[in-house]
C-alpha cells in the first residue's frame, strides 16, 4: 500500500494500534478541509503494531486530547517535506470538554453550559473523575 507523502502538515505518530479512530473522532478530523490518511495496524519496529494519522495541513492540535487517548504519541511537524519538529505529550491532570460524564444525575446533564471537567485522580491505572460528582470515566 502506498501513501504519498506530506509536504506541509502534521504526522501523529505511535498510536497504539486500534486507538487511531478514536483519536480522529475526538479531535473532529473528519471537520477538515484537508487529506487526512489513517493507518491501522501498521507494522513498526519499534511497537509491533501501530495506528498513524497524517493531516495535509498544519492546524492546532489538543495535546490533551492526545495524552489523553494515548501518551505514548508522538507528533510530527512536516515542512516541505521534511520533518522540522517532533514532539511528546504527557497524561493530562485535567480535561475539559473532552469526555462526558455518563451519570444521569451529574449536574452537567441538566445544565447544558457547564464545562465537562474530568481530573486524573490515578495516574498509573490513568482514571479521571468528574468533577462534579466523581464518576469515574469510562
Amino acid at each position: 500500500m502506498n501513501i504519498d507523502s506530506i509536504k506541509n502538515g502534521i504526522v501523529i505518530d505511535h498510536i497504539t494500534a486500534g486507538r487511531g479512530m478514536e483519536l480522529y473522532s475526538l479531535l473532529k478530523l473528519d471537520t477538515l478541509d484537508c487529506s487526512v490518511v489513517i493507518g491501522k495496524n501498521v507494522g513498526s519496529e519499534k511497537m509491533g503494531k501501530k495506528d498513524i494519522i497524517k493531516i495535509d495541513a498544519d492546524i492546532e492540535l489538543d495535546t490533551t486530547i492526545l495524552g489523553y487517548v494515548d501518551p505514548e504519541v508522538t507528533i510530527n511537524i512536516i515542512k516541505n517535506g521534511k520533518i522540522v519538529d517532533k514532539k511528546g505529550v504527557t497524561l493530562p491532570e485535567k480535561l475539559v470538554n473532552v469526555i462526558c460524564c455518563k451519570n444521569p444525575r451529574c449536574i452537567t446533564s441538566c445544565e447544558q453550559e457547564l464545562d465537562q471537567v474530568f481530573t486524573l485522580t490515578d495516574k498509573e491505572n490513568r482514571v479521571y473523575r468528574c468533577l462534579y460528582c466523581e464518576t469515574k470515566a469510562k
